[in-house]
C-alpha cells in the first residue's frame, strides 16, 4: 500500500511538473514557426536585393564603359577649343570671309561643346539614379 501511495504522489508529481512545463513552453512552438516564416521571407527579400544589386553592377559596368568611350571624344573637343582660343587671341589680320569662317567654327564647336555636356549630364543622372538604387537595394538588408 505505501507502493501504491507513493506511485500515486509521484504520479501527481508528474502531472504537476507536466503541467508547469506545459504552461512555459505554450507559446514557443508557435513563436519558432513565427520566426520560421519570417526567416524564409529574410531569405527571399535577400535574393531579391542581391539579383537588383547584380543589375545595378551591370549597369554600372555599361555607364562606365560608355564614359571611358566618351572621355577621349571631350578631350579632343578640349583640345581643338584650346587650339580655337589661341588662334583667336593672336588676332591676325584677316578679311572678311576669314573672319566668317572663324565664326562658323567657333558656332560649330560651341554647339559640339553643348551637344557634349548634355550627354555628360544624361550620364551623371544615369550614375546618381544608380547610387540611388544602390542605396535603396543596401538599407533592407542593413534592416
Amino acid at each position: 500500500m505505501a507502493v501504491q501511495k507513493l506511485k500515486g504522489v509521484a504520479g501527481r508529481l508528474a502531472r504537476i511538473v507536466d503541467f508547469r512545463i506545459d504552461d512555459r513552453t505554450r507559446g514557443l512552438a508557435e513563436r519558432v514557426n513565427d520566426l520560421e516564416h519570417a526567416t524564409a521571407d529574410h531569405r527571399r527579400r535577400l535574393d531579391n536585393a542581391e539579383h537588383s544589386l547584380e543589375q545595378a553592377r551591370g549597369d554600372l559596368g555599361w555607364t562606365r564603359a560608355e564614359l571611358d568611350r566618351l572621355i577621349p571624344h571631350v578631350a579632343a573637343q578640349e583640345g581643338r577649343l584650346e587650339t580655337l582660343r589661341e588662334s583667336i587671341s593672336l588676332v591676325p589680320k584677316a578679311d572678311t570671309p576669314q573672319i566668317a569662317e572663324a565664326r562658323t567654327l567657333i558656332e560649330e564647336i560651341q554647339r559640339q561643346h553643348a551637344q557634349i555636356r548634355v550627354r555628360l549630364a544624361g550620364i551623371a543622372r544615369y550614375e546618381d539614379r544608380l547610387r540611388r538604387l544602390e542605396d535603396q537595394v543596401e538599407q533592407p538588408v542593413a534592416q
